[in-house]
C-alpha cells in the first residue's frame, strides 16, 4: 500500500516507494543493560526492582491522554494486537511481547507520531518488536519476516533500523526494563513456599499478564502491582484457595500499596471473566455442529 512519509521521514525506505531521509545521525552509544536477565530471588533484588520499576514505565499523564481521547486508544489496542499474533506467530518469549509493548508505551509519551493513514505506528510496533526479539530471542527472524500476521504496510529493513536508533534515542538506550515477570517467581514463593504450585501460579499469571497488555487502563499500574494482581488472579483457579485475599499480598515485600493491588486485582477480574466468556460463545456454534445428524458432515484463541 502506497503512503506518505513525508512528515515522518522525508527520505522513504518502504517498500511502497516513498521518499525518506535519515532519522538520526552520528555515533551509537553501547546499549546498557540496566537489570540482569535473570537476577537472584532476594530481598535484596526485589528491593532494587520495586525502586527502579518507576524509571521504566510511561507517566500518569500518559493515561489520561488515552482517556480524554489526544490518544487513540484503540489504535494503540490494534497495534499490541498485531505485536500478540506475530510474538505467538513465532513462539517468542512472554518477555518478548511485554517489552515490545513498554517501548512503544514509554516512545509515545514522549514523542508524538504524525496521524498518517496509521503506518507510523505501525513501523513503531515493528521497530520495538524487533528490538525486543534483539534483547530475549536466541534466533530473530529477519526484519521483513518479522512483518507478518495482517501487517498493513511493509516497510524495508533500513527504515526500520532508522526507526529502531530513533526510539533507542527516545529511551535512552535503556531496554532492560523492569516488567511484571521480573516479580513473579518470588511472588509465587510467598503464595506457596512448598513449591507444590509454583510452576501453575508463574505459568497462569504470566498468561494473564499477557492477555491483559492492550487494555490501556492497566498503563495506571506499575509491573510490581500487576504481577502481585496476575498471581491473586492465579491463585483463585486453585481448588481450596479461597483463603488467597488481595490485601494479603502487600505483606509480600516492602513497597506494594493493597488499594492499588486492590484496584488492579479487580480490573483483572473482570477481563477474565469477560475474555472467559467471549471463549464460551466462540465454542457454542462447534458444540451446535456436533449435535447434527451424521449424515451432514462438515469438515485458534483469544503505576503503582
Amino acid at each position: 500500500m502506497s503512503v506518505s512519509c513525508s512528515e515522518f521521514f522525508p527520505d522513504s525506505d518502504l517498500l511502497c516507494a516513498e521518499d525518506t531521509s535519515e532519522i538520526l545521525s552520528g555515533e551509537s552509544p553501547e546499549c546498557s543493560s540496566d537489570l540482569d536477565s535473570s537476577p537472584p530471588l532476594a530481598e535484596e533484588s526485589i528491593a532494587g526492582f520495586l525502586e527502579d520499576e518507576r524509571n521504566f514505565v510511561p507517566r500518569f499523564d500518559y493515561l489520561s491522554r488515552f482517556q480524554s481521547h489526544s490518544l487513540d486508544a484503540s489504535a494503540r489496542e490494534e497495534s499490541v494486537a498485531w505485536i500478540l499474533k506475530v510474538h505467538a506467530y513465532y513462539g517468542f518469549q512472554p518477555l518478548t511481547a511485554y517489552l515490545s509493548v513498554n517501548y512503544m508505551d514509554r516512545f509515545l509519551e514522549s514523542r508524538q507520531l504524525p496521524h498518517t493513514n496509521g503506518w507510523p505506528l505501525q513501523l513503531l510496533s515493528v521497530a520495538c518488536l524487533s528490538l525486543a526479539a534483539k534483547m530475549e530471542e536466541p534466533l530473530v527472524p529477519s526484519l521483513l519476516d518479522l512483518q507478518v500476521e495482517g501487517a498493513k504496510y511493509i516497510f524495508e529493513p533500513r527504515t526500520i533500523r532508522r526507526m529502531e536508533f530513533l526510539v533507542l534515542g527516545v529511551l535512552d538506550w535503556r531496554l532492560r526494563s523492569v516488567t511484571p515477570f521480573s516479580f513473579l517467581d518470588f511472588f509465587a514463593c510467598k503464595l506457596d513456599s512448598t513449591g507444590t504450585f509454583s510452576r501453575f501460579l508463574i505459568s497462569r499469571a504470566t498468561k494473564i499478564i499477557l492477555s491483559n497488555i492492550q487494555e490501556a487502563s492497566f498503563l495506571a499500574y506499575w509491573p510490581s502491582c500487576i504481577a502481585a494482581a496476575a498471581m491473586l488472579c492465579a491463585a483463585n483457579e486453585i481448588p481450596n484457595w479461597s483463603f488467597v485475599k488481595p490485601e494479603h499480598a502487600e505483606s509480600w515485600c516492602e513497597g506494594l500499596r493493597k488499594e492499588k493491588i486492590i484496584g488492579c486485582y479487580e480490573l483483572m477480574q473482570e477481563l477474565v471473566i469477560d475474555n472467559n466468556r467471549k471463549k464460551a460463545h466462540k465454542v457454542l456454534p462447534q458444540l451446535r455442529v456436533t449435535t447434527l445428524p451424521r449424515i451432514m458432515r462438515f469438515p485458534r484463541e483469544g503505576y503503582l
